[in-house]
Formats: C-alpha cells, sequence, structure tokens
C-alpha cells in the first residue's frame, strides 16, 4: 500500500482542478492505497457547508482522510461548527510528518 498526501490550496468554486484532485484520491483509496488531503490557504473554503461540500464530503465518505489547516481556517474567519463533520482542522505539523514518512505528494 502506497501513502498519498494531496495538499489543496485553491477554492473548488475557483479552481476545476482541485475537484480532479478530489476524484484522483477518491480512485487512489479505491485501489487500496492511503490518501489524505489537507486544505490549506483557500482550499479551506471546500471544508465549509455548502455549495462545493459535496465533492468533498464524497471523497471523505470513499475513504480519504480529509484535514484543513487550523491556522488557514482561522485566517478566513471559518469557525469549526461551519466545517464539514467529515474534516479535521489540523496543524501544518500532519504535512511534514507525512513527508517525513515518505508520503507520495501531490500540491494543488
Amino acid at each position: 500500500m502506497t501513502s498519498y498526501l494531496f495538499i489543496e490550496s485553491r477554492d473548488p468554486c475557483e479552481a476545476m482542478r482541485a475537484s480532479l484532485s478530489y476524484d484522483l484520491a477518491v480512485e487512489l483509496v479505491r485501489a487500496g492505497n492511503q490518501v489524505a488531503i489537507f486544505l490549506v490557504q483557500n482550499g479551506v473554503f471546500a471544508a465549509r457547508s455548502g455549495v462545493k461540500s459535496a465533492l468533498l464530503a464524497g471523497a471523505a465518505d470513499a475513504g480519504v482522510e480529509v484535514l484543513a489547516d487550523e491556522f488557514s481556517l482561522r485566517e478566513r474567519g471559518i469557525v469549526n461548527s461551519r466545517v464539514l463533520p467529515q474534516v479535521r482542522p489540523a496543524p501544518l505539523d500532519f504535512v511534514i510528518d507525512r513527508l517525513a514518512a515518505g508520503s507520495k505528494t501531490i500540491w494543488n
């Protein structure tokens, strides 16, 4: 099993590539890999309940681990009560730990 880490910095309402990343993450999980998406910068907008949240919720429901950078959430005024239940706020340390462990990383 291979470990993958997607670092998503784009708002899916503005960038079609973000949606494609979620689709690829789901495909990798279905192929038996361990996959996490870490939302950072404007990517955390996808963590809110709302218009584009179905994409992210679908990825999480398929088995993709979804996390959102705590600092990026605070910086954009997104409170935990507005974050999807499938998304776990996490510090940037998560990315560093995964990189150190050898996860294959895709940054969008």
